[in-house]
Parts: C-alpha cells; structure tokens; sequence
C-alpha cells in the first residue's frame, strides 16, 4: 500500500501541478539506548513543552528525546528515544493549550523521571534543539547535567535562509523541504529536527548537521557595549545587538555574539562609532558549553 501511494505521490509531482508533502514518521526507538558502534559519536535532538515563556516561572509538561549515532558525514542511525509527562504545579494555560494540544486531562498524575532523563542523556557528544536559547535555559534548570554537555541549535546555526529557504520555523522548514509533522508536540518536533539536519541543502548541498557542527566548534565571542549612549540604540540594532536587562546578575547593556575572528574588527568599530574613541566595550570567548545560556559571555 505504501509502495502505491508514493508512486501515486510521484505521478501528482512529475506533472509539475502539485507538491506533495510527506510526513514525518513519530520515532519508536528504545528508551534504553542502543550503544554506539566504537568510534562514533552520539548526540541528542531535544525538544521540550511548557507553560510559558519564562524559565524562572514556567514548568516542562513534556520533554522528549531523541539519540543517535554520528560520524564525519553526518546522522547515521537512531540509538534510541524518550518523551515523557509532566503535570504542572498550576493549570496549563488555555494558550498552551491550544498550542500543544496538552490539556489539564493529558498530564493529570504524569511525571518525568529525572533519573531516566540524565541517565539517556548521559555521555552525549552533543544536545541539538530547534532554538537551544529556549530549550537549554529550561532543561538544565530541571535536569543540572545537562549544564555539562556542548549545545548547537538548529535554528540558529544552519544558514537556512543562505541556502533558499524563507523562514526558520520548523514547520515552514519541512514544508519547503517537502514534509510535514504533527507540530508542538515534543517528539514530532524533535522528529522533525532531527530528518531536517540530516537533508543537503538545495544551494550547498552540504547537510544541516555539516553547517551546523561547523559554527559549533567555530569559537566566538560576545561582545558588550558597555555604557553605550541611548541615542546609538538604533545603530545598535541594526549591527544586531540584543539589549540586556540585567536580570541574573547580568549587565544592563547591548550585545551581540559573533565569531571571534570578527569580535576585534566590532571592537573597533564601537569605540570609534559609538563611544568616540573612548570604549568601555569588550569581548568575552564563549564556547559550546555555555553557548545559549544567560552565563555565556558574562563580563
């Protein structure tokens, strides 16, 4: 039956009148991981719902994972999968709701086991998620190894839009690609994930995971403009610079993280655009480990 519906797909497609999309199969790996072949490295696509937005008030009410093999060429195979519930402390807000799908009902009594959690994860080469600026400030408040592992994001780390595609949203992703999943439910996105970085890409034909694990062993450096006048805001913005808050202990300040080959080049450019040669700005390295956390980068 699958054989016909694809040839059927094909006929619709070779006709140069329709685009089919196809759908990404929900993984069913071993929650218990096969071991890796000797040599080879194992990452983890992860993917987590919440409540909300903000890591210090929002709670996890679903995490899934996704671990897997690979080498110098890219993805090689599943090692196995995980995804569990988790009942909040409160009511899951109706926004969540209608986001997810996950209702009051759906988590009543759930709860993710923290021991099976750090014991999937344990001894990974590297977590990937679809925004990892998100993903990571949650997991690791919860499960602190995670603290310990090197991070990429394959939302920011893949030239998406150098490489053709319109957007970077998951969904859109797929569907320039060609596919579609149940989207907002943690293992079909972690799914998604992990089928999109193993595609080349239309323009380099190199993969997603091939860029993406280039920018992750590329150091860089975020570089503060400490002090800045208000009125360099716009230009500011426009270099890319997100303004800080300084909640967390943090400084009250623009930055921006760029690789470090072209942090001095930045250096240079604010002391003599914004400060008038007399620069408070500087520049701190920062690494896989601490990339897309709030610690990353602190002066």
């Amino acid at each position: 039956m699958l054989a016909e519906t694809e040839e059927l797909a094909l006929k619709l497609e070779n006709t140069g009148e329709y685009r089919v999309l196809r759908r990404i199969a929900t993984p069913s790996g071993p929650s218990v991981p096969h071991p890796p072949d000797p040599g080879q490295g194992v990452g983890i696509v992860l993917d987590c719902e919440t409540t909300g937005l903000d890591p210090a008030k929002a709670e996890i009410i679903e995490l899934a994972m996704l671990r897997f093999e690979y080498d110098v060429h890219g993805v090689r195979r599943l090692l196995g999968a995980f995804t569990g519930l988790q009942e909040p402390s409160g009511a899951i807000p109706r926004e969540i709701t209608a986001i997810t799908g996950l209702a009051d009902v759906d988590v009543a009594g759930q709860a993710i086991d923290d021991g099976l959690v750090e014991a999937f994860a344990a001894g990974a080469d590297l977590v990937i998620a679809h925004n990892a600026g998100f993903d990571r400030r949650f997991t690791e408040r919860r499960w602190p190894g995670f603290a310990c592992l090197p991070w990429s994001c394959s939302l920011s780390q893949i030239p998406w839009r150098e490489e053709g595609f319109e957007a970077a949203r998951l969904k859109l992703l797929l569907a320039e690609a060609g596919f579609f999943h149940r989207g907002h439910r943690a293992l079909d996105d972690a799914a998604a994930t992990l089928h999109l970085i193993g595609l080349p890409l239309p323009r380099s034909g190199r993969s997603g995971f091939d860029h993406m694990m280039e920018r992750t062993r590329a150091p860089s450096a975020r570089v503060w403009a400490l002090g800045a006048p208000f009125e360099a805001k716009d230009l500011l913005k426009r270099r890319g610079f997100k303004w800080c808050d300084g909640s967390g202990g943090l400084p009250r300040a623009w930055n921006v993280d760029l690789p470090s080959s072209a942090a001095e080049a930045e250096l240079a450019y604010l002391a003599e655009h914004v400060y008038r040669n007399r620069s408070p700005a500087l520049a701190v390295p920062v690494t896989a480990l601490d990339r897309f956390t709030d610690r990353a980068g602190v002066p």
